[in-house]
């Protein structure tokens, strides 16, 4: 970010690639945590979303990584429109309340 970020701005939103019958997909979620943290809580089904613990593949760093990091209001709304941006773009989208 070019701002100065604050100790409330630790908030990031993530994108994981999905393989559903070779469909490409994404899930995208916000976390407290780094993304790599939070995708790995995935895989191994703490907190997890069943699709990206049963489908996830990898972070997809290259559509969020220049948002984050960032209030966890803002991370609300760029999660939703992050999915909604990827729906518009014709993918299958989980997750992005």
């Amino acid at each position: 970010m070019n701002i100065e970020t604050t100790a409330r701005e630790h908030h990031s939103v993530y994108v994981v690639r999905l393989d559903i019958d070779g469909e490409a997909a994404f899930y995208v979620g916000l976390t407290g945590l780094t993304p790599e943290r939070r995708f790995e809580n995935h895989k191994r089904g703490f907190k997890a979303a069943r699709v990206v613990r049963r489908y996830g593949v990898a972070l997809a760093p290259e559509l969020y990584a220049d948002l984050n990091p960032m209030s966890w209001e803002w991370a609300v709304k760029m999660e939703a429109e992050l999915a909604d941006e990827l729906r518009r773009r014709g993918f299958r989208v989980y997750g992005g309340h």
